[in-house]
């Protein structure tokens, strides 16, 4: 089988990593790529969203499976226009990714099917005294979300009226979003603890995988601004299999077949991010595509073959695909570059790779880098996700992704250093 993995993050070489061991595989391309999935596969200087480029590539190379990462393209329609072509792909079509690319229309379609999820507003551009009005009377905290896409950073939790207000200027007014904020979401503020359940699709039917959590935010103690995710450990103990189990009932199931019924069947990965509160699951957002994060230790844990699963995904028959039991722990900590996730400089020399890509059960996910007078040199905000797996605790993948953590410089390098804290905290209390 050939396989074309289209984005350049931790997330696609995560995805390469699972795949290049699959006896299925002979050869494995990804475009754009970096430096770390440049060592597993041939890279190619595709952008992820020259959807003609990449479909002529894969005619040409009889490409067997796209699988695609970003949820751009996906927005974009890369999938419709792949298997328009006779393409086998896996990923959601554009209508069925409206799930992400639309909070609004997520929020409207799960308030249609019963899924249990935050009390919201929706307000247009045209409507920003009546969303001013709303936020100055509303319970705080208070959750605000541009419509659109925004590279995961378009959420403002507030708990002050004046943050609150102030984020609504930015986001309506301001347009520090773009075009993803001329609709806002104002969502009541959710307790709980957060995680994430991955959910492979055909369109009718779906396999999990392990659950994790993820770190949004900047600083240790859940501080500061939100990023794309700062890491993430798996499986967490938040999502007991009793509460997995709920998961399904309540909110995966009713969501394919809801999507099923207007005639937009859901085939690809099903991200949930879930609030584990105190009366059950809630939906805090759908993605359309493998989280990142969490993908970094999602797929460490999966025994089974990726390439198998998600060519099956592809083709719309999971009937005699499983869930596999899921053995051990994994932990990923982002290194980020100084300033993210705000302004950031590039192009500094990383040291330490060869020593800490050397020790067993770590993995280096390259997420922004680049080669630079054949030296691996920073490119991106996210810049590396160290990957701890051990067939221990949770305890022995914190320690061990730490200690790997520490190995490797870069000018202005920051991560967090609780990573998996709550995951074992909860673990305690239950003991």
């Amino acid at each position: 089988m050939n396989i074309l993995v289209i984005g350049s993050g931790g997330r696609e070489h995560a995805l390469v990593w699972k795949l290049s061991m699959s006896p299925r595989v002979s050869r494995l391309y990804c475009a754009p790529g970096n430096p770390g999935i440049a060592s597993l596969a041939r890279c190619i200087p595709l952008k992820a969203n020259d959807t003609s480029g990449l479909i002529e590539f894969a005619k040409r190379e009889s490409i067997d499976l796209l699988v695609v990462g970003p949820e751009q393209p996906l927005a974009e329609g890369i999938v419709d226009r792949c298997q328009e072509k006779g393409l086998t792909v896996f990923g959601p079509t554009s209508a069925a990714a409206q799930l992400e690319w639309s909070k609004a229309f997520a929020k409207d379609f799960m308030d249609r099917h019963k899924i249990p999820t935050a009390a919201y507003r929706t307000f247009s551009a045209d409507q920003i005294a009546d969303a001013r009005a709303y936020v100055e009377a509303c319970p705080l905290p208070v959750v605000l979300k541009a419509d659109g896409l925004a590279a995961g950073k378009g959420v403002a939790v507030c708990t002050e009226r004046g943050e609150a207000l102030s984020a609504l200027h930015q986001m309506a007014e301001e347009k520090v979003f773009g075009a993803a904020g001329s609709v806002i979401v104002v969502e009541e503020f959710m307790r709980g603890q957060e995680a994430s359940v991955f959910a492979v699709c055909d369109g009718q039917r779906y396999v999990t995988l392990a659950p994790a959590q993820d770190h949004k935010r900047v600083f240790d103690g859940d501080r500061g601004k939100n990023t794309g995710g700062m890491g993430a450990y798996a499986p967490t103990p938040v999502v007991t299999p009793a509460a997995l189990r709920e998961i399904e009932r309540t909110i995966i199931v009713p969501t394919l077949q809801g999507m099923a019924a207007e005639r937009r069947p859901y085939a690809g990965c099903l991200y949930v991010g879930l609030m584990m509160t105190e009366t059950g699951p809630k939906v805090v957002e759908y993605n359309c595509r493998f989280g990142d994060p969490e993908t970094q230790v999602v797929l460490p844990l999966y025994r089974g073959d990726l390439a198998e699963l998600l060519l099956a995904s592809a083709c719309g028959d999971l009937s005699g695909a499983e869930s596999p039991a899921v053995n051990g722990n994994a932990v990923c900590v982002i290194l980020a570059s100084g300033g993210y996730p705000d302004a950031y400089a590039a192009g500094f020399p990383i040291d330490g790779l060869d020593r800490a890509a050397g020790v067993p059960g770590a993995m280096l996910f390259h997420a922004g880098t680049k080669e630079e007078q054949g030296r691996v040199a920073t490119a991106g905000g996210r810049v590396l996700g160290v990957t701890s797996l051990v067939d221990g605790g949770l305890d022995e993948a914190v320690s061990l992704a730490y200690r790997v953590a520490e190995m490797i410089t870069f000018e202005g390098m920051h991560f967090r250093r609780d990573i998996g804290a709550k995951g074992l905290a909860t673990s305690a209390e239950r003991q």
